[in-house]
């Protein structure tokens, strides 16, 4: 801004700048970030508050703005409540102490969360700018946090947009009785029928995933080509995307009535229908048991602080896009309350949902699991390899129960102690079943497909459910490409359509990558490391270049000015400390588990039709080995990645990059 100034004349004269939209347009050169006047007062001993009229970053007759508040708390609820609500929180639940999870979950809520996502409302809100332009008006060599923004959105837009596609294909897959899931295929081998063998050695809903949806190959290095299904199911989602988006908050403030509204209505249904399950009770009480000295345990508050950054959408730009749409003086302490509460019950929703199902699934599993080892057991007494006399007088083969066949199975195991193992007998323990942890697809695309096809009406609930997924996942991208085409629209002057077209064009061709038969890995290993230290590093330089570059009374004062009303003072104190605390331990935290447990990807190995967990060790800068470990698909559908002793498994594998 000019020295010679109107304004800067009279900020000199400690007048008040009461010019007029007019007298600015007529008076000002156009903005220049590196020539601001924030620069030149950030040289000469600081910035000035935010608020003052004098540094206005735009003008707000000149932006676009929500049609109405309900439609921008449904952007923010849109954006904030993903996938990740109901397949990564659940399982996180469960790993963690059950009830005893949301202890931690919630204090990291409000010590970490609430703080920083008001935060990032009240940043975006004031300066009305995307998220380069609004860390440039901060201080002009800060634009980077935003650039840094822009491109772990990209990242995670490339992917999860593949996970909308997948949840499109089943979508259209749910139209047919029987669900083409839910029974392994037939292969004629001249006159004789016989099961698919890798089928019949996993699972059906394990086979359509891995063979008939992505047809995989065994290994990251042989792509094995485009999946063509996989391929148009990516397309018409970046179709979905494209018209969500491409006349700005015009077009995707209207979308979100119905995507952000939609999955609820499902979550409930679901609910309902699933507490008449038989063994929905038993999966909640296991949920919600707690095991509280797993509470006390580091890896439990670090995964509970990861899910709260995550769940929020902090540091993706998307939350100060949104934001930079709203009046000057809306209650955005309110918004970010609200929204972060409307979040943590919307997990906890989907939780009951999710447990409820799993409760069901387990006890259909348990009672095939007795019904397949009491055969075992007649086929041994028929063939006098076990006495009748090992069988309890009540015990009836043609309504055995669990509890019935618990107490036969001890009775044979202690009399039968020196040779039980070749009888090959299992102990079909609920609890077992209840405590297979599933996340991820492992949860969407296998353990609640198959459960499903034990639903009356299956087809309708599959549909309903992949439906919702597919809302899920388009409020979360509008959120996401908002972040990428905000800042670059508030740079540079482009048509916000040709801008929209021209990324989603780009995003489909670097997508490829992820749709090839080998694509999955690719989506594990960006899911796994290409947004969680980034996003982190973003966080903290956001909450440090607020909280001591700009300075948090400058800031409060700001948001007094702004809101009409002071904050709480504990937010001072939060911002200024506690956050930039927790942050950098969690950062800590992080570093070293990545420097404990060596980056990997989970394959599937057709020819030993088992789960494979391929880690990369690093021997030195220039080479790498991979150690498998073999995993039966039945016992687990997840593992912890880590370097196993060659000899463990089943399999000698060795794989170049």
């Amino acid at each position: 801004m000019p020295k010679s100034s109107k304004v800067t004349q009279r900020e000199l004269s400690n007048e008040h700048v009461t010019e007029s939209v007019a007298d600015l347009l007529a008076l000002e050169a156009p903005m220049d970030y590196k020539s601001s006047q924030m620069s030149m007062n950030m040289a000469g001993g600081g910035p000035p508050p935010i608020g003052k009229p004098d540094i206005s970053p735009d003008l707000e007759d000149g932006r676009p703005a929500w049609n109405s508040k309900l439609q921008y708390i449904l952007a923010q609820v849109g954006f904030s409540v993903g996938l990740g609500n109901v397949w990564r929180f659940p399982y996180l639940c469960q790993k963690n102490g059950g009830g005893a999870y949301l202890v931690p979950y919630f204090i990291l809520l409000i010590l970490i969360g609430i703080p920083l996502f008001f935060l990032e409302l009240a940043v975006g809100q004031r300066i009305r700018r995307g998220s380069i332009g609004v860390w440039n008006y901060v201080y002009p060599r800060l634009g980077g946090i935003g650039v840094s923004s822009l491109m772990v959105c990209g990242f995670v837009g490339l992917y999860y947009n593949v996970i909308i596609g997948w949840s499109i294909f089943y979508f259209f897959q749910s139209f047919q009785y029987p669900l083409p899931w839910s029974e392994c295929p037939i292969r004629r081998n001249g006159s004789q029928a016989i099961v698919e063998p890798e089928c019949e050695k996993s699972s059906a809903t394990t086979y359509f995933w891995y063979r008939e949806t992505l047809n995989i190959t065994s290994t990251i290095a042989d792509s094995g080509g485009l999946n063509w299904r996989m391929t148009l199911s990516l397309l018409a989602a970046w179709i979905i995307v494209c018209l969500a988006v491409i006349r700005g908050i015009q077009s995707s403030g209207k979308v979100m009535y119905f995507s952000s509204l939609f999955p609820y209505v499902v979550l409930f249904c679901f609910l309902v229908r699933g507490m008449f399950l038989k063994g929905a009770v038993d999966g909640i009480a296991h949920m919600f048991t707690p095991k509280l000295e797993i509470m006390l345990e580091p890896q439990v508050w670090r995964e509970a602080a990861t899910q709260v950054f995550f769940a929020l959408g902090l540091g993706f730009g998307g939350v100060i896009a949104f934001s930079s749409y709203n009046k000057r003086d809306n209650n955005c302490h309110f918004d970010a309350v609200l929204v972060s509460v409307i979040n943590f019950v919307t997990s906890i929703l989907a939780t009951l949902v999710v447990f409820a199902v799993l409760g069901f699934k387990a006890n259909v599993m348990n009672e095939k699991c007795v019904v397949e080892n009491a055969e075992k057991i007649l086929g041994y007494l028929n063939s006098n390899v076990l006495s009748q006399d090992l069988i309890p007088p009540h015990v009836n083969f043609s309504h055995l129960t669990s509890s019935d066949y618990a107490e036969m199975y001890g009775v044979i195991k202690i009399v039968k102690e020196d040779s039980f193992a070749q009888l090959g007998l299992e102990p079909c323990l609920l609890e077992d079943e209840l405590n297979k942890a599933v996340q991820g697809t492992g949860l969407a695309f296998i353990a609640f497909t198959e459960a499903m096809t034990h639903f009356p009406a299956s087809p309708f609930w599959s549909v309903m459910f992949f439906f919702m997924l597919i809302n899920l996942g388009l409020g979360s991208m509008i959120g996401t490409m908002t972040g990428i085409t905000t800042p670059i629209l508030d740079t540079f002057k482009i048509r916000k359509e040709v801008l929209t077209v021209g990324c989603c064009i780009v995003a489909f061709l670097c997508g490829l990558l992820f749709v090839q038969r080998s694509g999955n890995y690719f989506v594990a290993m960006f899911d796994d490391y290409s947004a969680g230290l980034p996003l982190t590093i973003v966080v903290i330089l956001e909450n440090v270049s607020v909280a001591w570059i700009y300075g948090t009374k400058r800031f409060m004062q700001d948001l007094e000015d702004m809101l009409g009303f002071r904050p709480y003072s504990v937010y001072f104190y939060l911002w200024k400390y506690v956050s930039p605390v927790c942050l950098l331990i969690l950062i800590f935290a992080t570093v070293v588990e990545m420097a404990i447990s060596p980056p990997g990807y989970n394959a599937w190995v057709q020819d030993l039709v088992s789960y494979t967990l391929v880690c990369l060790v690093l021997f030195s800068l220039l080479s790498y080995s991979y150690c498998p470990r073999t995993i039966n698909l039945k016992a687990s559908f997840t593992q912890p990645c880590a370097v196993p002793n060659p000899y463990d498994s089943l399999a000698s594998m060795e794989h170049k990059i």
